[in-house]
């Protein structure tokens, strides 16, 4: 075996090695890796300079009352709707008493069977009722017993208010990804779990921030249920997620009367170049295109008492926060109430530190209390995080269980998902719009579009067939780069294969590759990098994961990455179509991984498509919604799309022409099982039926090291 390791490991070198040079070679152009990012930002400063424009047009309080009720209103269509109430079923488990206050430990039900950790702070010295502080834990993997926080409890107890402070879901007791082997949550901090669980809420068109924001509205609830509590006087602060929280109740909660948002309110024209949209429940649908920015949260509050806290380096840009404010003090002078809002920064870096928190008693006491306070914080000692558990284990996933953001996710996907539009519709344009207008496609999916105008950057001459290098205009300011092989012989005109693979279009072109195979059938191939991918694809960050950005900025100009990119491929196929050595009748498309999912959608788009293939990709959104654990979805998302349609409806759409699905994998990377594809692909499979080419849909295993032309000899068919 060590001999043979020995033989084996030069040769694996010298592929890699090979592919490396080849994928080199291969490169079209070496300026386009922000090319997409520019297009995107185009749109976003359109829409904060449009927003500007609309908001110093504001002049009287009739017209700030409308831009509230505007705010709203984009707000909860992209949360989706806020939920109904349902008994609360709170309950105290444990109390701890201590100098000048008692702790309650307390579970409530923000929905039913939708648990909710909590602390109450109450003070032991006093008149009831108390004033009383909704305390949002940031980002912290304990949550509301994390030491920074517990300071702010104890201290506005000690001040006289009661304090209900909450696990935000993912954190402290409330995992939602815990591994009951190991003892501890499968992620390694509380934004991937956030993230994980917001791919699969904007599917269904709601945000992870809707449960967030519904745990703070309960929590309200809860406040008002106490006797102890004065319901005129509840306030919420909260720093970086709690500062995001505290600012998303500002717009919901009209019971709120102060608030306290630390390290979180800037400017989106600040923040997207550096270091752009953040965590899950940070970016809504539309939002940018709505005309929405940071500043609507704070007006949405007017003139309710409103402090932001601010560290001037803080990732959050300071410029942004500090225009921000001065957009929002002027709404505030249209009120004549200027001194409800205020703002406080501080010289350091992001997080709740002591002058931020004394910042807020200062406020608070100001305001719900009628006292002028220094705010003085002093040294005392916080709890062990055990002590303040409200669940026997400390975590709700080996106590109380109950359910997830994943799992109401997953219930309202199933109950949305036999009602969607597409199920209604049966005329292929009507459906062809319904997914144009869901994926915001602004390629006309028409037979009328005009050919793009290539330009050529050289040819590469392999065995048999050469490689012309080309780039075309998608649309203005977007060139798309593409490989063409042509394969030597002459004569008539050739099938074509429009080639898409999310790992570029090189990943698949070298001596002996997947794309040299389909050369040597005497077809001609496009191997395309659409926008985000190869030669296209923006700089990766730290973690890697370049999708997620592109993907919300995307998201928040009212666009989607995949209708991007199937934009990208409906003009690769003009320009296939358009070459004087393709038979235009016979184009093709395939994909590979997240390219699969795209070979889909434009072979549904573009009906002159002669056959589409897809491999290694996912089989459904509803999968991906179902899945308890998810990867690199982030690229394919598109809000809402299950109220809509999903990958089988596409997969009809196809019928009667070809389409393969080969070697379909699971959200979390793993193979799917063949009978399950064919479960859900049961209604594609009888519309191919219903055409009289039952054949024509297969669902199929591509066994590991098979030649592609062994797999793909039927699908291909006659060659030139």
């Amino acid at each position: 075996m060590k001999t043979i390791r020995a033989c084996l490991l030069p040769v694996a070198l010298s592929l890699l090695v090979e592919v490396t040079v080849a994928q080199e070679l291969l490169r079209v152009r070496e300026d386009l890796t922000d090319e997409l990012n520019r297009y995107l930002t185009d749109y976003a400063r359109k829409a904060w300079e449009e927003r500007a424009r609309v908001v110093a047009r504001i002049a009287t309080a009739s017209e700030v009352a409308e831009r509230q009720q505007y705010i709203r209103e984009r707000i909860l269509e992209s949360l989706g709707g806020l939920p109904e109430r349902a008994p609360l079923n709170a309950r105290i488990t444990g109390t701890l008493v201590r100098d000048g206050y008692r702790v309650e430990k307390l579970i409530y039900e923000s929905l039913p069977g939708y648990y909710v950790t909590a602390n109450v702070y109450v003070p032991l010295q006093g008149t009831p009722p108390y004033p009383a502080l909704l305390g949002v834990a940031g980002h912290t993997a304990n949550g509301k017993a994390a030491a920074i926080y517990q300071r702010v409890w104890i201290s506005m107890a000690k001040r006289g208010f009661v304090v209900l402070a909450f696990d935000p879901q993912g954190q402290g007791e409330r995992s939602q990804y815990f591994d009951v082997e190991t003892g501890k949550p499968r992620f390694g901090g509380s934004t991937t779990e956030h993230t994980m669980a917001a791919i699969q809420c904007l599917l269904t068109g709601t945000n992870i921030a809707r449960y967030e924001i519904w745990d703070g509205v309960r929590g309200v609830d809860y406040l008002i249920s106490r006797a102890d509590v004065d319901p005129k006087r509840i306030g919420v602060a909260g720093n970086s997620g709690g500062g995001t929280q505290t600012a998303y109740l500002a717009v919901v909660e009209p019971r709120l009367a102060a608030a306290a948002p630390s390290c979180y309110i800037t400017s989106w024209e600040k923040l997207w170049s550096g270091p752009g949209p953040q965590d899950g429940e940070q970016n809504f649908a539309g939002f940018l295109r709505d005309g929405l920015d940071f500043g609507d949260f704070l007006i949405a509050f007017a003139p309710r008492p409103l402090k932001m806290m601010t560290a001037i380096r803080d990732f959050f840009p300071i410029e942004g926060a500090r225009a921000t404010f001065a957009e929002a003090r002027r709404i505030y002078e249209i009120f004549g109430a200027a001194d409800y809002i205020d703002y406080f920064e501080y010289d350091d870096g992001h997080g709740w530190s002591k002058p931020r928190r004394e910042a807020t008693y200062r406020w608070m006491e100001k305001w719900l209390h009628n006292k002028e306070d220094e705010g003085v914080e002093p040294e005392f000692l916080t709890e062990p995080e055990s002590n303040l558990y409200a669940t026997p284990t400390g975590q709700l996933a080996t106590s109380l269980k109950g359910e997830t953001v994943q799992t109401l996710n997953r219930k309202l996907a199933e109950r949305i998902y036999p009602l969607r539009s597409a199920t209604k519709i049966s005329a292929p344009a009507a459906l062809r719009s319904l997914v144009a207008a869901r994926i915001a496609l602004t390629v006309s999916p028409s037979e009328f579009r005009s050919a793009p105008v290539a330009s050529k950057f050289g040819e590469v001459g392999r065995d048999g067939y050469r490689i012309e290098k080309i780039t075309f205009e998608s649309e203005k300011g977007i060139q798309i780069p593409a490989l063409v092989f042509v394969p030597s012989s002459v004569g008539l005109k050739k099938p074509a294969v429009l080639y898409v693979n999310e790992l570029g279009k090189a990943a698949d072109a070298g001596v002996g590759g997947d794309i040299e195979s389909l050369v040597r059938t005497g077809r001609i191939v496009m191997a395309v990098d659409p926008r985000g991918w190869g030669e296209t694809a923006p700089q990766r960050g730290p973690d890697g994961d370049g999708d997620w950005q592109t993907s919300m900025r995307a998201m928040l100009v009212g666009k989607t990455l995949i209708g991007m990119q199937t934009g990208d491929l409906l003009r690769s196929f003009d320009y296939l179509a358009s070459r004087p050595d393709v038979d235009p009748a016979r184009i093709s498309v395939f994909g590979k991984r997240a390219g699969g999912v795209l070979a889909l959608y434009v072979a549904a788009m573009e009906p002159r498509f002669e056959a589409a293939a897809c491999e290694g990709s996912i089989l459904s959104y509803m999968d991906v919604a179902r899945a308890a654990i998810h990867e690199r979805m982030a690229g394919l998302v598109v809000p809402g799309v299950l109220r809509d349609f999903d990958l089988p409806d596409l997969a009809m759409m196809i019928a009667p022409r070809k389409l393969w699905l080969i070697s379909p994998l699971t959200p979390s990377g793993a193979r799917a099982s063949l009978s399950n594809a064919e479960g859900e692909y049961a209604d594609a499979v009888a519309a191919f039926r219903a055409a009289k080419r039952p054949d024509n849909l297969r669902i199929i295993e591509r066994p590991e090291g098979w030649p592609f032309t062994t797999v793909y000899a039927e699908w291909l068919g006659k060659g030139s």
